[in-house]
């Protein structure tokens, strides 16, 4: 299609009206309920509408190419608290799938999944409860959904006894710290969850902001305990988890990351292509000057607030994140409550990965 450049002064122009089909434009479909017998029909579906609808079916095609791809060493980051809004077992399902290799995750959205994995339950917030009353009460709002304390004092002590058992001479990091709780429910609990699907599979559980949660703090108590006892304290180095991470990707032919919110996770995860970058032009090492190929997100952060969790792909591009589409990348960005796109999305694939 050309442009013509006869506009002057800012007047219209006779057009030459064209058509689309000979433009090669894709046709729009009516979305018919009475043709939807899967989560996958209707995916496919919404993908041939419009607006966030669209979104969600480009989204299933792009994680289905990554699963698809043999070659492809996929990493999926958690922000918010998808865990207590009921979503983990879907995560566990692309684990069990053998789609994701790796995970990087708020600490929080651990904790409140490890609570689910060893059997306690999350609560709807009765309305007719203020704040106060619920302090009170010893329940935790997040939203519209309560986690009560008594849940945290619980799985606190499956934390305790992993970390009475913990050799003080080995400096801790946060993906043996998970590894360590995925054992213990492998061993110990009957659900599902999480961490024991990747304590399973093999797949490394990193949580870059480790302080900044209840796991962190439980770690952080229970060295105050040892110092009291006159014990060695356990010692925590978030550079092993930072290396651990960049020395696994680096063994790959091609990279791709699946991003629930934003946040440090997904910062954490895509500094990875910055990091080999300074280490090859200022460290003088001899790597390989990877990025991701492969990049899907579901977060409804817009991208003009400034934020890491709304920028989009294309941005990341810039920094050396990513490689651009015209080199191979492929990516898909969904503006939508991920306790709604998750489910379809992953839904979809997986039903697709079964065929």
């Amino acid at each position: 299609m050309t442009h013509g450049n006869s506009h002057q002064e800012g007047s219209g122009i006779e057009r030459e009206l064209h058509d689309p089909i000979s433009d090669k434009l894709v046709a729009l479909e009516p979305l018919d309920l009475s043709n939807i017998h899967t989560v996958d029909d209707l995916v496919r579906a919404m993908g041939r509408t419009a607006f966030t609808g669209r979104q969600i079916g480009q989204a299933a095609d792009v994680l289905e190419a990554m699963a698809r791809d043999k070659e492809a060493f996929i990493v999926m980051t958690l922000a918010g608290a998808m865990t207590v809004a009921k979503q983990g077992l879907i995560v566990t399902d692309l684990i069990d799938a053998g789609i994701i290799k790796a995970v990087v995750s708020t600490g929080a959205l651990m904790a409140h999944g490890l609570v689910e994995a060893a059997g306690k339950s999350h609560f709807v917030w009765d309305e007719k409860l203020n704040d106060v009353e619920l302090y009170e009460a010893g329940y935790n709002r997040v939203y519209d959904t309560l986690e009560p304390e008594s849940n945290l004092n619980f799985v606190e002590g499956i934390v305790a006894k992993i970390l009475e058992d913990w050799d003080a001479n080995e400096v801790m990091c946060s993906y043996k710290f998970t590894a360590a709780i995925g054992k213990y429910l492998h061993e110990h609990a009957e659900g599902r969850g999480i961490l024991r699907s990747a304590y399973e599979k093999g797949v490394s559980v990193y949580i870059p902001a480790f302080t900044d949660s209840e796991m962190g703090l439980d770690v952080a108590l229970h060295n105050r305990k040892r110092t009291k006892e006159g014990r060695e304290p356990i010692r925590f180095d978030p550079f092993l988890d930072l290396n651990h991470f960049a020395e696994k990707n680096l063994q790959q032919t091609r990279l791709g990351i699946f991003t629930i919110g934003g946040g440090v996770p997904r910062n954490w995860t895509q500094q990875f292509g910055p990091y080999i970058e300074l280490r090859h032009r200022r460290g003088g090492e001899d790597v390989p000057l990877k990025r991701y190929h492969y990049g899907l997100r579901i977060c409804p952060e817009p991208v003009h607030w400034g934020g890491l969790s709304g920028s989009p792909y294309s941005e990341a591009i810039s920094w050396g994140k990513f490689v651009p589409p015209a080199e191979g990348g492929k990516f898909a960005e969904v503006f939508d409550d991920a306790t709604v796109a998750l489910p379809l999305v992953a839904g979809a694939v997986l039903e697709r990965l079964k065929k």
